[in-house]
């Protein structure tokens, strides 16, 4: 009878939340307003406000695994070593080719076209990629507005990151000083884990300053030095887990605390 009751409380989970048989949930396309407003604490300038359409999109449930991540590429560059810990020391580069692989193991067209160092991306491709920044943003605040998709605050008991150094004065928590088993945590209310904390997320965009006004699915600009990664990591201090918070890095990078998590195209 255990058995049964654990079975339908996970079919209703995958019912709320849209899941898919490959651990994706479905994330409906909106109109959200990314960046943060100029009172939240620890803003930065290049979190200015813009209204965001975006279109309907799967989104993985967590970030890469290490088990998911030596199954296609035949190895485990990370850290931490553990077949449910998010996978790290992985290069943005090294997550493109992922997606690639992925793809070709499931049957599905790949996104990204690789030239050495160039990387050009088919829209119409029915492979696995990295998010936007955009989608990665709207999903983690999963429909809040406020600096975290759990409120005003986030603690420790939410999110794996460096208890020592809370946001806006609140009270300290743990630091773990390493990666946690991915869905340690609850999830958000798209049913998405680990959106703030554990590691920093690769994303598709450059880091340089967002187009303003209102954007339609916006991959941001053509060029840069620094890719965008978001969410912080076990490593960072509690501001640098706000939803808007945008973290940068050289895309060649490989550090314990960047992992990545997929998306694909909605049907």
């Amino acid at each position: 009878m255990k058995k049964v009751c654990v079975i339908l409380l996970i079919l209703l989970a995958s019912y709320a939340f849209g899941l898919t048989t490959d651990g994706f949930v479905r994330v409906e396309g909106g109109t959200f307003t990314m960046g943060s407003p100029a009172g939240e604490p620890t803003r930065f300038s290049n979190e200015a406000q813009r209204q965001v359409t975006l279109s309907s999109f799967y989104m993985g449930m967590h970030p890469v695994t290490q088990a998911e991540y030596q199954e296609i590429m035949g190895s485990n560059p990370s850290h931490f070593v553990g077949p449910n810990l998010p996978v790290e020391r992985v290069s943005w580069f090294d997550a493109v080719l992922f997606c690639n692989r992925l793809s070709e193991e499931r049957g599905l067209t790949p996104v990204y076209t690789i030239n050495g160092q160039t990387i050009t991306w088919d829209r119409t491709a029915n492979g696995y990629r990295l998010p936007t920044e955009a989608e990665w943003e709207y999903a983690c605040r999963a429909g809040t507005s406020t600096p975290f998709n759990t409120g005003a605050n986030i603690t420790t008991d939410q999110a794996n990151y460096d208890g020592s150094r809370p946001f806006n004065n609140n009270p300290r928590g743990v630091s773990r000083q390493r990666t946690s088993p991915v869905g340690s945590f609850a999830p958000n209310a798209f049913g998405l884990y680990d959106m703030h904390g554990n590691v920093g997320e690769w994303v598709w965009d450059w880091n340089v300053e967002y187009a303003r006004g209102e954007l339609t699915d916006p991959m941001g600009a053509a060029s840069g030095f620094h890719k965008v990664f978001r969410g912080g990591s076990w490593n960072h201090a509690a501001d640098f887990l706000r939803s808007s918070r945008r973290g940068g890095n050289i895309p060649t990078t490989r550090s314990a605390d960047l992992g990545f998590r997929l998306v694909r195209n909605a049907d």
